[in-house]
């Protein structure tokens, strides 16, 4: 529902086109363009598809973050958003329109579109209506902003919430997903742009599952958001542009008790000593590293591990390096996963998302592939595409990888039999 007050907006807010709730985009301007009548919006969107910089007739009035992501717009081509319930109405009490059923085709050999139709549509969407019978809700562009109230007396149920492309942004309007979804377990916060600000997050002790992809996260944001998440499994930062491990009060990441899977495919971290910071997290799996810009990796040694540990006074007992990490992955492709214990989010993710790619590995010493032996459990190795495994570019074969590697039972995705 569009708010056709100006002065309702806010500088930062968060908003899409009235037309198009994927064209989403910040408010960096209230008022007057000069020689232009009334007040104007000045929105910087998210994906470039504006006009300018910020400025116009020689007139700076914002800065947007690239030479076309900026426009003026009238407030009532804008919408603020709407709450949680609402979206939920919409999406599971509406009919649908004739674009998404126009969607609705199978193509036929000869490549042409043959209209489908949803056997026991009726009936689904009678049990979907049925808000406390919901124990997963997808809501992704919908233009969610806020939670609304009483979210926990409409789905009473609700264990999974998907929540992609929406217009959230302050952390509290988390907390409160929480506080008041008791039996949420899974939360995909991605492609909302989220606040530098992290404070004042309630325990979340039901989230298991979180996904903060293309959120702008960085990792200091992380070591302040664990603190709510006490039984948090699987983590998912990918697409944030993150370059560093930044643990606030020691050189070594702690805590995550709990956490098995951390996904930080799609961003920039160069240097095989910023993934060390994460080694001393027992209960990891399964890390994901494909496409940033690595160029070695290695096993760290006793006097690295010393090094690590001993700067920080407070320490307890130090641990073996990734002592139950035994999935890896270091390639550069989109491909699926086919390890049995990659979770079904990790499927979803990696087929949903068009990701931003900021690099590719680039491993191509054989020392890298021999240390892969010395992590204690790692049986799951991904290296596609990765000079040391293209012969092409002077690297060595796949059956020259496995007779390096003496625990391997998965490669690139195959598993290797006896």
């Amino acid at each position: 529902m569009n708010d056709c007050n100006p002065e309702s907006y806010k500088l930062g807010q968060r908003v899409h086109s009235a037309n198009d709730a994927r064209r989403i985009g910040t408010v960096k301007y209230v008022g007057e363009v000069q020689g232009y009548s009334g007040t104007w919006l000045g929105v910087d969107w998210d994906y470039g598809n504006g006009k300018h910089d910020g400025s116009i007739n020689g007139v700076r009035y914002f800065q947007a973050k690239s030479q076309k992501s900026g426009s003026f717009v009238r407030v009532h081509n804008l919408s603020p958003g709407i709450s949680l319930p609402e979206a939920l109405r919409v999406r599971y009490r509406g009919e649908s329109s004739k674009e998404e059923e126009d969607e609705m085709y199978v193509l036929s050999a000869s490549n042409k579109h043959v209209s489908i139709e949803l056997v026991g549509k009726d009936k689904i969407q009678d049990k979907f209506s049925k808000f406390e019978e919901l124990t997963s809700a997808a809501l992704p562009y919908l233009g969610v902003s806020s939670p609304g109230a009483n979210i926990g007396t409409i789905v009473t149920n609700l264990k999974e919430l998907d929540l992609t492309g929406n217009l959230l942004s302050d952390w509290k309007d988390i907390g409160a997903f929480g506080e008041q979804l008791p039996a949420l377990a899974v939360l995909n916060l991605s492609n909302n742009l989220m606040s530098k600000e992290v404070t004042g997050l309630p325990q979340l002790k039901s989230i298991r599952i979180l996904v903060l992809n293309c959120t702008g996260v960085n990792w200091m944001q992380v070591e302040i958001l664990k603190h709510s998440l006490p039984a948090l499994e699987e983590l998912h930062l990918m697409g944030n542009s993150i370059s560093e491990i930044t643990p606030v009060s020691s050189p070594i990441v702690q805590g995550f008790d709990n956490l098995q899977l951390l996904n930080l495919e799609d961003n920039c971290i160069a240097e095989w000593s910023e993934i060390l910071k994460l080694c001393q997290i027992r209960s990891l799996e399964q890390l994901y590293l494909n496409k940033n810009n690595l160029n070695r990796i290695y096993y760290p040694n006793n006097d690295t591990i010393h090094e690590l540990v001993s700067a920080h006074e407070s320490h307890e007992e130090s641990y073996l390096p990734f002592q139950n990490l035994c999935c890896l992955l270091l390639g550069n492709s989109k491909k699926l996963p086919t390890s049995s214990h990659v979770s079904f989010v990790v499927y979803f993710l990696i087929f949903a998302f068009s990701l931003h790619a900021s690099g590719n590995n680039m491993i191509e010493d054989l020392a890298s592939i021999d240390s892969l032996d010395s992590f204690p459990k790692l049986m799951d190795i991904r290296l596609s595409e990765n000079p040391v495994s293209d012969p092409g570019r002077g690297g060595i074969s796949r059956f020259a990888i496995i007779a390096r590697l003496g625990k391997i039972k998965i490669l690139n995705g195959s598993e290797v039999n006896s």
